[in-house]
């Protein structure tokens, strides 16, 4: 039986989603093919791999993606966006499953100083984690 796929959408590509694919991989094992994209890639932001790797997440085997890699080419159990730019503007396509929205603030948008930009990055990446961790628990527990 083939395991379920989700992708993970925001924007840009570079840290919301990034950081949901990375953490669901290596929280959920071997449950679920994980993938992650954006309306408009921008490659990965230097905080998101610095904030993951704080917490012993390497993001090197990670990149930006287009969602245009996945249209019509998969099929996902589950297409979770993480920001609302990405909930209006994603469309209904072939293939998708289950659509959840989990909004977080785009850490990429912070300002001030680099120690208040990771401080973002950090809250994001915690909130990120944590909800994460309770739709695994739902999932267990079937909700």
């Amino acid at each position: 039986m083939s395991k379920p796929k989700v992708l993970f959408l925001c924007t840009g590509n570079s840290a919301r989603s990034q950081m949901a694919e990375a953490f669901l991989r290596r929280l959920a094992g071997d449950r679920f093919e994980v993938f992650s994209a954006g309306l408009e890639p921008k490659g990965i932001n230097p905080f998101t791999r610095e904030v993951m790797a704080e917490i012993g997440y390497d993001l090197a085997g990670q990149r930006a993606k287009a969602l245009t890699e996945y249209i019509g080419r998969e099929h996902f159990g589950y297409l979770i966006t993480v920001c609302s730019g990405a909930e209006a503007a994603c469309p209904i396509f072939p293939g998708m499953g289950k659509r959840l929205h989990w909004p977080f603030d785009d850490p990429a948008a912070a300002e001030g100083s680099d120690d208040d930009k990771r401080a973002v990055f950090r809250r994001v990446r915690d909130e990120i984690q944590a909800r994460i961790r309770q739709w695994l628990e739902e999932i267990d527990d079937g909700s």
